[in-house]
């Protein structure tokens, strides 16, 4: 592999890699510091997994700021493909150049025999316009390609299918993208690549081994206070320390999604505008939507809220049920939920759909990186142009 290396700089030591994000307003703790460093210094992707709103994405905007790095983004989803990570011919680009050189193409083809041999002339021309200036390029390319450093953020990753997770391997070992018609696009600068995954599925053995793999959670009390402080979200400390420990309580219920740390600094921003100089339940519950997304997530924090507020509170009638406000005046009972209420639970959302798929023993030993899987192994299918890019058995040449 040749790579163009940019001199070490940014980072000396794990107190300084802390030091240097605080600065940017995201503050690590010892574990996540130490990483971010081994990152940089050994040259491996970070792969960090946990709920949503953790501080994954932020990592690595923090990171490209600390570093001066331009900051690449692939966002996944499922269904995407190489051609929206990787690249795309510009076929419009290529039928332009056409029209535009097709007199010269006359010429090359004009004193030929038959058609056969015009066909083999123009072949011989395939170079030309497969070539990277017809190539357009996804952001992982650009990454690779990118004349300055950069932070690579490839984001959500548990969203995409087995298939692009694949396509990263070549990236994420080796720091190079083969294209069939081209050949091997190595990296001129070393990226800094920072993976997040929600935890949804299993991501593969053969990924994990390939990156520095860290697990992150809600922070404790004391440095999610500290963070709120770093906002300056204007809510006095004795209040942003009482809502921290509000939150911590509403997250301990059964909810569809917990309050994330960026919720919850909106929470101390909504209530410092507000002007509001004690916290009771009654003041909480009519801003609880900044950070509870969904209606009976509503009404189990409106249930809790006042326990939570103060564990002796005699929790009024009002807040049991249907006094939130949320105006659609149906008349069901708590024993018999409506549909409108089921409408929480019955939701087929990718995540739910990417569990049901993610079942032990779908895929051959190898995936899971263990001895044995039980069950049916069906292997994913993975198109050729996939395979072209994930093995490097099929390089054509190097750059």
């Amino acid at each position: 592999m040749s790579t163009t290396t940019e001199p070490i700089q940014g980072f000396t030591d794990v107190e300084d890699t802390r030091a240097q994000l605080a600065a940017c307003g995201y503050l690590a703790d010892d574990r996540l510091a130490t990483t971010v460093f081994l990152q940089t210094r050994l040259e491996k992707p970070v792969l960090l997994e946990g709920p949503a709103g953790v501080g994954k994405t932020q990592l690595a905007e923090s990171l490209a700021t600390a570093t001066g790095r331009r900051l690449i983004r692939l966002q996944c989803y499922e269904g995407q493909d190489e051609t929206k990570a990787l690249y795309e011919w510009d076929y419009g680009k290529q039928l332009l150049y056409t029209q535009i050189l097709r007199e010269k193409i006359g010429q090359v083809v004009e004193d030929a025999a038959d058609l056969n041999e015009a066909v083999e002339r123009i072949a011989k021309q395939d170079s030309v316009f497969f070539s990277q200036r017809f190539l357009a390029a996804r952001p992982l390319l650009e990454a690779i390609d990118s004349d300055t450093p950069v932070v690579l953020l490839i984001d959500e990753v548990d969203r995409a299918d087995e298939a692009l997770e694949a396509v990263l391997l070549e990236l994420l070992a080796e720091f190079q993208i083969s294209i069939p018609e081209v050949g091997t696009v190595t990296a001129k600068t070393m990226p800094y690549v920072v993976l997040t995954s929600n935890n949804t599925r299993d991501l593969s053995a053969a990924l994990k081994r390939r990156c520095l793999h860290l697990f992150l959670d809600y922070p404790d009390a004391v440095r999610e206070l500290e963070i709120i402080r770093s906002k300056e979200t204007g809510l006095a400390d004795s209040l942003a320390a009482r809502l921290v420990d509000i939150v911590r309580g509403i997250r301990e219920l059964e909810l569809r999604k917990a309050p994330s740390i960026s919720e919850t600094v909106d929470w101390a921003r909504t209530l410092a505008v507000l002007g509001v100089e004690e916290l009771t339940a009654d003041v909480l519950s009519t801003t609880l939507n900044v950070v509870v997304k969904y209606e009976r997530d509503l009404k189990r924090v409106m249930e809790a809220l006042p326990r939570l507020v103060d564990p002796n509170a005699e929790v009024p009638d009002h807040l049991h049920g249907h006094g939130h406000g949320h105006g659609h005046g149906h008349g069901h009972s708590h024993a018999a939920p409506a549909a409108s209420d089921r409408g929480d639970d019955d939701d087929v959302d990718g995540r739910a759909e990417r569990k049901a798929k993610d079942q032990p023993g779908r895929h051959n030993a190898g995936y899971y990186g263990g001895a044995g899987g039980t069950g049916p192994r069906t292997a994913p299918a993975v198109s050729t142009s996939q395979g072209n890019r994930a093995f490097p058995s099929a390089r054509k040449r190097p750059l």
